[in-house]
């Protein structure tokens, strides 16, 4: 894979930008993206059916996309919750000027896209939507994913989309194992499986 991927912090391949349409929160939008990050040329498969999966987020309080790459999640969060507070932490600094860029075609105000560090570590998430990069590693997966659902407020909802044989079905029980979560298979389609892991006092 080379040593340019799209967790790295500074891509060095190409930056240009390129114009796309896609429909989010039932908008037909155009954003930008570049190469560099993750499926620059397309709303890719996975966050596809995550979007189509999750219930209306929160309408208030602190929103986390994890792994945020040009900003679909992040965007779709921020159009359905304009009174929320939308966080998207990405290591990638080309993807988090996309997703500023994008927030600001879009006239949304609502949007904080930041490197993991400079989220305060005193925020509790009213949800988290990511599609994690299941490619860094399982070691780093697991620490991520072992820093931020802590993370969520009580009574609140992680939604994960990973395709089956990446190992949604592991992470499933390892979810459940190491932190401790209450994880459902939400939904399913096309290889992909949509997890729904929350903290084992919120039912």
């Amino acid at each position: 894979m080379g040593s340019d991927h799209y967790f790295s912090p500074s891509p060095r391949s190409g930056g240009g930008t390129r114009t796309i349409r896609v429909r989010l929160a039932g908008r037909e939008v155009e954003l930008v993206t570049a190469g560099g990050v993750f499926s620059p040329e397309h709303l890719d498969e996975g966050t596809r059916v995550l979007l189509d999966a999750v219930p209306a987020p929160p309408q208030t309080g602190h929103l986390l996309d994890l792994g945020a790459g040009w900003g679909p999640i992040a965007l779709s969060l921020a159009l359905q919750a304009p009174d929320a507070t939308v966080w998207a932490v990405d290591v990638n600094e080309r993807a988090l000027d996309l997703v500023r860029r994008n927030s600001a075609r879009l006239g949304l105000t609502n949007v904080n896209a930041v490197l993991p560090d400079d989220v305060p570590d005193d925020l509790r998430f009213a949800t988290i939507w990511s599609n994690p990069p299941i490619r860094v590693g399982k070691q780093e997966l697991h620490a991520m994913l072992a820093r931020w659902l802590p993370r969520l407020a009580d009574e609140a909802t992680a939604w994960l989309v990973v395709a089956k044989h990446l190992g949604a079905e592991s992470l499933q029980r390892w979810l459940a194992a190491e932190l401790g979560l209450d994880v459902e298979r939400a939904d399913k389609s096309k290889g992909f499986r949509v997890l729904a892991a929350r903290g084992t006092t919120a039912r």
